[in-house]
Formats: structure tokens, sequence, C-alpha cells
């Protein structure tokens, strides 16, 4: 490691407070010193109608929560990791398991020592790579429990809650996580949203978010026959915000073209469990959805090639 170690302190940090509606944990169990998640008083997130509430680790394990591992049926390799019942934002984190060890790819706030455990028999972590500030949680904790770095890309690291020698910035659109795992920054939601890419499969979150026309199955009739996917639907979204659905502008989509076209990709893997998508023809579709989208705002869908 060229970082020095901290320890994982699990009965102090259980008592951090960690915001109900994202998520993010903040290093302190003084509720007089944090009222307000800056992360959801951000308009690319939000307040629920109840107002801003906190938890902490403790009480949700008190609550019964537990963590699911669910292996991906296309690859053995990929496995989802989702908090039950739902806790906050409710996106996966994905262990991508590499003959150079395991990656984890985005976190999520929930973890005890049976998740840890489960991590360890299957490996251990060499690395974690975090899309964007919604699922920073409690990257932090996640980094010590398994001695590795967390990696978060440079432009967004002023969303960061504690302080930490684990965490690594991305300050290339383009780093190699280990042989055969690359992170690609491509921006959008946030300046240093990215995706993670390992044999031919793009770990997305909703850097492209994949749509229920995206994911839905296409290919057969209600009788069984085969058919062709009707013309026009697209197959993912691209937002500045998702929660208040504000698009993209066109420019932006266009700049994340530039990046995402120089790599080839066979299936998406996005924020929740089942937003996979398998087909040979992926990278099509993706620019298929930006002209769809940049049609529809009325700009310069013919610019992307």
């Amino acid at each position: 490691m060229d970082f020095a170690l901290e320890p994982y302190e699990e009965a102090a940090s259980s008592s951090w407070l960690i915001c109900n509606t994202c998520g993010t944990q903040f290093p302190t169990a003084d509720r007089s010193a944090v009222k307000t998640c800056y992360v959801c008083d951000d308009p690319r997130q939000y307040v629920p109608p109840t107002g801003q509430s906190f938890t902490t680790m403790a009480d949700i394990r008190a609550s019964g929560h537990v963590n699911e591992f669910d292996a991906y049926k296309h690859d053995d390799r990929v496995t989802s990791i989702h908090t039950v019942p739902r806790f906050a934002i409710g996106q996966r984190a994905i262990l991508i398991r590499t003959p150079h060890g395991n990656i984890l790819w985005d976190c999520i706030t929930y973890l005890d020592a049976e998740t840890i455990d489960k991590i360890n028999k299957l490996g251990g972590l060499k690395a974690i790579v975090i899309s964007h500030p919604h699922f920073y949680s409690s990257h932090i904790q996640w980094a010590r429990a398994f001695q590795c770095p967390v990696y978060t890309s440079s432009e967004d690291l002023r969303w960061t809650t504690t302080p930490s020698a684990h965490r690594k910035p991305l300050t290339e659109i383009e780093t190699d996580i280990l042989p055969g795992v690359k992170a690609i920054k491509l921006g959008g939601h946030f300046p240093g949203s990215s995706v993670v890419l390992f044999d031919g499969r793009l770990f997305t979150a909703d850097t492209l978010m994949a749509t229920p026309a995206g994911i839905g199955k296409w290919d057969v009739d209600a009788l069984g026959g085969k058919r062709e996917k009707p013309p026009g639907l697209n197959s993912f979204s691209f937002l500045w915000s998702f929660p208040n659905s504000i698009p993209l502008p066109a420019d932006e989509i266009h700049r994340m073209w530039g990046i995402l076209k120089a790599y080839n990709f066979r299936s998406t893997h996005g924020i929740l469990v089942g937003m996979d998508i398998e087909d040979e023809k992926i990278k099509d579709r993706v620019l298929e959805s930006m002209k769809i989208q940049t049609r529809a705002m009325g700009n310069g869908y013919d610019r992307l090639i």
C-alpha cells in the first residue's frame, strides 16, 4: 500500500449520523453539528416531504436490515449486493472478481460483520471505485474494513464527508484500477461521474441510466413468437438530476460520447438489481439513445457519430 492504513473502528462509527434520504454518513454522532445533508440540499437531490432526518449504522442494524448477495446469471464473476429492506436511494454495489483481485463497484451504506465475512470468503477487496457522490454513502468505513483504497473522481471530492488516506482521487479520464479493469470518467450527472469497464462489461450506475424500454424484453410477443424491437425506443437516459428530471444539455451528451465511443462493450449494468442489459449491439443502443434525447431537445443529434 502507498498510504497509511487506518483502523476500522466499528463501535465508534456505528453511532455516526447517516442521512435517511441519500445514505451519506457524517463522521460525528452530534446531532447539533449536522442538521442538514448538503448532498440532499444540492439541486440534483432532494429532501422528502417528511423533512431532513438522520439515523445511524447501529439503528439500521437494529431495524433488521441485511445485505443480500445475488450472483449475475450470465457471469458468476459479477455479484450484486443490496440492502433489504431498501434503505435510502436503494442502489446496489457490485462485486467484480478478477484474476488479480476483487473490485467493489459503487458502495452502499449498510455494512455489518456478515457482509465483511462474505466478501472476505470471496477473496476480499483490492479496491473500491465509486461512480459519483450520491453513492459515497459510508465508503471510508468499507475501505477501512477491507484495508483497501477507494477511488473517487477528483472533480467531486468536495462532496466527501470523512477525511481519509484510503481515498484516492481519479485525476485522468481513464485509470487502470487492476489489470483488465478501467475506471472511465464520462461526466454528465456530476463533473466526475464515472463508469467501470471489465471484460466487455460496462458498469454504469446512473452515469448512463437504463430505461424501462431498455431493459424490457422486446424480442418475443405474447404468444412466444419472434418480433423486432419497435423503432424509436430509447435504452438509456442522460440527466443532470434524476429525481428532479432535469436533462443534460446536448453539448454534454456529445462530450460524453466523444469519450465512450473509444471503448467496446457487450453489456451494461446499472444502478439497481435487474438493471442489466446483455446485447452485442448495446453500444449502438447507447448512441441511439443519445440521438433520441438530443433530438427531443431540438439540438444537434446529427453531430453524434
